[in-house]
This record gives C-alpha cells, sequence and structure tokens, in this order.
C-alpha cells in the first residue's frame, strides 16, 4: 500500500504534466490563430510605436490571459516589448516590488511626469489598449 507522501507526489508529477501540455496547446492556439495587424502608414505606425515605448508587458508565455492581451497587442499592431515575468527573476522582481503583486498579465504604462502605473487585468488592459490605440 502506497504512503500519503508517495500519492501526493504522483499527484503533483500529473499535474505538471498536464500544466506542461495544457501550455504547449495554448502557445500552438496562439501561433495558428493569431490575428492581422491593424495596416498603418510608415509615418502613422512610427507615431504608434514611440506611444508604445512607454509601455511593457510582464506576463507568463502560455498564460491564456497574457495571450488574450498579445492577441490585442497583434490586433492593433502594437509593438510592446514584453517581460517574462515567470523564467526571469529581475523582472519577477520587478513586478513584485515595483508592482506590488505577483500576477499576470499586467501592463506598466509609464507617463509623462516619469510615474509608472500597474494596470492588472486583461480585460482592464486590452480596454485601455483598445481604447488608446485604436484608428
Amino acid at each position: 500500500m502506497e504512503s500519503e507522501s508517495v500519492k501526493s507526489l504522483k499527484r503533483s508529477r500529473s499535474l505538471k504534466i498536464i500544466r506542461w501540455l495544457l501550455g504547449k496547446i495554448i502557445l500552438l492556439v496562439e501561433t495558428l490563430f493569431a490575428p492581422r495587424g491593424i495596416e498603418r502608414s510608415a509615418k502613422e505606425q512610427a507615431k504608434v510605436d514611440q506611444q508604445t515605448m512607454q509601455l511593457a508587458l510582464y506576463q507568463f508565455k502560455a498564460c491564456p490571459f497574457c495571450v488574450k492581451v498579445r492577441f490585442t497587442m497583434k490586433r492593433l499592431g502594437l509593438n510592446i516589448v514584453t517581460r517574462d515575468a515567470q523564467n526571469n527573476p529581475l523582472h519577477k522582481k520587478e513586478l513584485i516590488e515595483q508592482g506590488g503583486q505577483y500576477m499576470v498579465p499586467c501592463l506598466r504604462i509609464v507617463k509623462e511626469d516619469g510615474t509608472a502605473q500597474w494596470l492588472y487585468e486583461s480585460t482592464d488592459i486590452t480596454r485601455y489598449l483598445t481604447e488608446k490605440f485604436s484608428s
């Protein structure tokens, strides 16, 4: 008869495998169904790119809520830097210390006065990006 700790270890391994597999499926879906971006003139795109330099998306690569935000970025033709808060200790530390919590997705918005606003929740982030950058 197996001990409880052995059963728990087996469950933990099974969950890790399931999470890994789901992550790969999420990334495949993102690749296959990525939307086309907005077509802008070079001058208009340069203006948008200048504005997006003040933004950074803290994310996990296979997080479905992060995929939702990246879809919006792609659809709107936004070149926003992404920061891996799961695998990069520096980005994780920035998110916790400056943003206040270890939760993704999170959009860091540097305002004109140099202060940063940390916007959490995929729905709020996609709303902000759509309102600011829709043509």
